[in-house]
């Protein structure tokens, strides 16, 4: 993640907003579309929170903006973002200027993924999303506080993160039953 998060460093518009983008699917777990749609009202800087508008649900859930991510879309926006009346906050750096499309977070991550050295195989967004999740299971979270992280309701749902824990099983496989038996 830290390789993939360093591709973007630089001054241009293209990868102030990359950064921007690649820290809020890395940190957040959110979804493309999320952050595709996400609004520049979306956005507390007052009280230091992240508006997320879940397409599932239709609601908008509050994080709390880490400086990190705030840090990076500020940036951004003041010295990346071209000028619009779109209030999506994400925009394409090249004219037509205008919100991005469907498949072009997709397209970000791709880029990135394959000019890692070497280069690491792309899933897209979702994989960032997969990695965050996979993630929080290792820091030792339960299925129901990773869900509500990821703005999942159903617990099945959460369960596809829950891959076997290698690390885990060698533990038990060298674990010294003594006297249990």
């Amino acid at each position: 993640m830290q390789r993939l998060i360093a591709t973007t460093d630089g001054a241009r518009p293209k990868d102030l907003r990359d950064r921007a983008i690649l820290l809020l699917l890395a940190v957040y777990a959110l979804r493309s579309g999320e952050v595709r749609t996400l609004k520049l009202e979306d956005l507390d800087w007052e009280k230091g929170l992240l508006f997320v508008p879940r397409h599932k649900g239709r609601k908008r859930e509050p994080y709390p903006l880490s400086p990190t991510v705030g840090q990076a879309i500020i940036r951004y926006l003041k010295e990346g973002r071209p000028r619009s009346s779109y209030r999506e906050v994400f925009l394409t750096v090249e004219a037509p200027i205008q919100p991005l499309r469907k498949s072009s977070l997709g397209a970000i991550v791709a880029k990135r993924t394959l000019s890692l050295d070497p280069p690491v195989e792309c899933r897209g967004p979702h994989a960032l999303r997969h990695a965050n999740a996979t993630y929080l299971l290792a820091q030792g979270l339960s299925l129901k506080e990773i869900g509500d992280h990821l703005g999942q309701r159903l617990p099945k749902t959460t369960a596809v993160y829950a891959k076997v824990n290698l690390t885990g099983l060698r533990e038990v496989a060298t674990l010294s039953l003594g006297g249990l038996l």
